[in-house]
This record gives structure tokens, C-alpha cells and sequence, in this order.
């Protein structure tokens, strides 16, 4: 007889081992502590006719954007496609929806998961990865909305609930609802402290706060909860970073990314990414950082093959390039993604749009700050900044575009790239109390802040 999962989904096993070694797998995926493939090799030995596991293999190597993990991806959702047969429908939806992440559909993944989810709110795995490929796509609304519609639905027994109840905090940060968000997360600490989900919304909130040495406190605080066996490390030592410099301690944020964002460190593009954005926010400060970016980039080999296949990342590929000071190569990858989006077969790609309209002009204009042609960088920062949430990922990590608007503006002389910063230093004095960080730029601008 065919089993449930904990929250009464039909599966389609009927070996409890098979079942509970996804259940591990499910919280692994939520909760970040160590990968899901050993638990889900072992569902799949104990029960070789299921076609969830690989299924959910799949999803997971498609959830990091290796391009080098896609032929292990294709072959488990081969495996899945011959084992379908009879599945129930929800694993079905799965394996139709991760089958659109494959081909680069990731719009269509989410809107299956979403009528799913009315149907089965207690689908914990279409929560975790509608919330991922949300997060790539930008996609604010789904971010908060989707577990709003889900967790009343939720027993606050289960073991997943504070998990989901961090993604809804999430989504409620990035919405800039900001008490409400930090509210959330410090109620699924409460119910479990081992939600790292939940500890970065909370630095999120800080953030964009301005709470730069509450951000750093809160961090430490919950350091033994994320800090080890957690694959949340990379990305939590990152913020931590980030609150370095905006209480302007460049040299610990160089420490910080000396350490924990730099040679064995990184395993995964996630992780280059972290460290990409760091080093190139200190080169913006003027640090030197070319011979780190070059290190990056030689464990990275990012190949020009892969080129155009994720706006996000892309963008990051040419920070590390101009940071490394190989203007070249940053000019070969922005010419290789401007002729991904024009090759046929990209049209129905959700990467295509953002690709063309947003993270295109976003290397020009950064090629354009490479090569001292500041006032043309500015404006062409400052004409993308509408359309900035379509990248994906979080309004901190796209913080680097408004931060390379602010050096473009400083290092000319034009009263309109000026003008740009000065508009650019107002907006960030209203978003958050004025700290050290924003002292910098204004001073570099010649902006006069109140308040000494």
C-alpha cells in the first residue's frame, strides 16, 4: 500500500525507508545542513521504482546553477520520466515542473508549483523550490505571497513549519515589510533554532536598517547554528561582510573574504558569487583587489560555453573579471551573452528578457567604469536601476549596482553623472538611518549630510 509523507501527500512508495530517507532529504533542503544526495541515493536503493528521488536529485542540482551538474540533472530526470507511470499526481507536477527548470522555464516551474500548492498547501518541497526560483527570478510577490497562502494551513508541530514560516519571512523582508519580517524569523528561531533561513532574514532586515553593528552581534550570535555543516556558511560570512563595511571596517571585510570566501572555501558558483560581490565592493572603495579577483577566478574557470545561461551569475563573471583588472575577458563574456539572447532557442527562456533588457546594459555600463568612462557608466547604471528587482536575488545583493552608480558619479566631473549620485545619496539617507558607508559616498560626491 502506497505510503503519506508527513503531512499526508500521497507518495508513491510503499517502503517507509524509501519515505523517510526523503523526509531527511526534504529538511536538509530546507534547512541547509549538508547536502540531500546521500539521503536521497538511499531512498532510491531502498525503493528503485520511485521516481521522487531522482526527481528531487534533479531539482537540486538544477537549484545550483552548475552548469557542469546539468548532464547528472538530465540523467536522473530521464530515470524519473521511465518511473512516472502510475505516480501520484503531485510527484508528477514535480517532475513535469523541474523539467521546465531544466529546459530554462523557470516561470512555467513556479506557476505549476503555485495551482499545486491550492490543492496541496502542505507541500513543503513545492514551497522550498518556488521560493528558490522566485528568488532567481525576482519575483517579490511570490516570495511573500506563496507561504502566506500556505502556512495557516500548517501544524506548528511539524517539523518543516518553522522552515516555511522563514520563508514567508523571507518574502515579507524583501516586500520591505521589515518588522514583520524580523517578527517571523525570530518566531521560527523560537520553534526551532536551527533555521539558518531564518537567521539571514533577520540580517536582511539589519541591513537594510542600517543596524550595521546589530547585524554583526546577531550574526555571532547565532554562529554555532550556521557557522558549521551548513552550506548557509559562505553566504552568512558574506553578510557579515557586509556589515563590516557599512560601519566602514574594509580591512575586516578583506579578512572575512580572505577566510571564509576565498580557495577551498568556495565549492560551488553560489559561493563565487558571495565572493565576486564582496571583492568588487571593496575595489569600489578602492581597495586593491585584482590579484584576489584573478585566485577567483582561476578556481572558478567560468567557461564562455556556459555564458548567458543565468543573468545573475553572468553579472557576477564580470565583476570578478573588471576587478581583476582583464577588461578583455569581461568584454568576450558580455559579447558571448549578448549572442546567447539573440540564438533562437533562448525566446522562451526566462532568463532572455532580464538578459537582454537588464543585465546587458549592466555590463556595459560596468565596462564602461573599467575603462574610465564614468559618466557614461552612470548613466547607464542609473537608466537600468528601474528594472533591477527582474536579475534576482535580494535587494542587498543588487546593492553593488547603486554602489557602482555612486563611484561612477564621484569620479566625474559631469554635472549630470553628479547629479545622478547626489539624487542616489538622498534615497539612501530616506531608506535607512545615515551610516558610516553612506557618510563615505556623500563625502566622495561632496554631498553636505545634516547630523555632523
Amino acid at each position: 500500500m502506497a505510503l503519506t509523507d508527513l503531512r499526508g501527500n500521497p507518495l508513491g512508495t510503499n517502503s517507509a525507508p524509501a519515505r523517510d530517507a526523503v523526509e531527511r532529504a526534504l529538511w536538509r533542503m530546507m534547512s541547509f545542513y549538508d547536502p540531500p544526495l546521500d539521503d536521497l541515493d538511499r531512498a532510491i536503493a531502498e525503493d528503485p521504482g520511485w521516481a521522487l528521488p531522482h526527481t528531487m536529485v534533479a531539482g537540486y542540482l538544477c537549484s545550483l546553477t552548475e552548469p557542469g551538474l546539468r548532464a547528472d540533472a538530465e540523467l536522473h530526470l530521464r530515470q524519473a520520466q521511465d518511473l512516472a507511470e502510475g505516480a501520484p499526481a503531485r510527484e508528477r507536477l514535480h517532475l513535469e515542473a523541474v523539467q521546465r527548470l531544466f529546459a530554462g522555464r523557470w516561470h512555467e516551474a513556479c506557476r505549476l508549483w503555485d495551482e499545486s500548492l491550492l490543492e496541496r498547501p502542505r507541500d513543503a518541497l513545492a514551497l522550498q523550490w518556488a521560493q528558490l526560483w522566485d528568488f532567481h527570478r525576482g519575483d517579490a510577490f511570490g516570495l511573500r505571497g506563496r507561504p502566506a497562502r500556505a502556512l495557516p494551513e500548517w501544524d506548528e508541530a511539524d517539523p518543516l513549519f518553522p522552515h516555511v514560516l522563514a520563508l514567508h519571512a523571507f518574502g515579507l523582508e524583501e516586500n520591505n515589510q521589515h518588522a514583520q519580517a524580523e517578527e517571523a524569523a525570530r518566531r521560527a528561531l523560537a520553534l526551532d533554532p536551527r533555521a539558518p533561513w531564518a537567521v539571514h532574514t533577520v540580517a536582511h532586515v539589519m541591513e537594510m536598517q542600517g543596524r550595521f553593528d546589530d547585524g554583526a552581534a546577531w550574526l555571532r550570535q547565532h554562529q554555532p547554528v550556521w557557522a558549521e555543516g551548513n552550506g548557509f556558511a559562505g553566504h552568512l560570512w558574506w553578510h557579515m561582510a557586509l556589515f563590516r563595511l557599512e560601519g566602514l571596517d574594509d580591512a575586516g571585510a578583506m579578512r572575512l573574504a580572505d577566510t571564509h570566501l576565498a580557495g577551498a572555501a568556495l565549492h560551488i558558483t553560489l559561493q563565487r558569487l558571495d565572493a565576486a560581490a564582496l571583492l568588487w565592493r571593496l575595489h569600489l572603495h578602492g581597495l586593491d583587489v585584482a590579484s584576489r579577483c584573478r585566485e577567483l577566478l582561476a578556481t572558478w574557470a567560468p567557461d564562455l560555453d556556459h555564458a548567458g545561461q543565468h543573468a545573475f551569475n553572468d553579472l557576477h563573471v564580470v565583476l570578478a573579471c573588471l576587478g581583476a583588472g582583464d577588461v578583455a575577458r569581461a568584454e568576450a563574456w558580455t559579447a558571448r551573452c549578448a549572442e546567447r539572447v539573440m540564438a533562437a532557442d533562448d525566446l522562451g527562456r526566462s532568463n532572455h528578457a532580464v538578459a537582454r533588457e537588464v543585465a546587458l546594459p549592466l555590463m556595459r555600463a560596468l565596462l564602461a567604469l573599467a575603462r574610465g568612462e564614468a559618466n557614461a557608466a552612470a548613466r547607464g547604471l542609473y537608466a537600468v536601476r528601474p528594472q533591477l528587482q527582474r536579475l534576482g536575488g535580494s535587494h542587498a545583493q543588487r546593492d553593488f549596482v547603486d554602489q557602482s552608480l555612486l563611484a561612477a558619479a564621484a569620479q566625474t566631473g559631469h554635472a549630470e553623472a553628479r547629479a545622478m549620485g547626489r539624487a542616489l545619496v538622498n534615497e539612501r539617507c530616506l531608506a535607512k538611518p545615515v551610516t558610516p558607508l553612506t557618510r563615505r559616498w556623500a563625502e566622495r560626491l561632496g554631498v553636505v549630510l545634516g547630523g555632523g
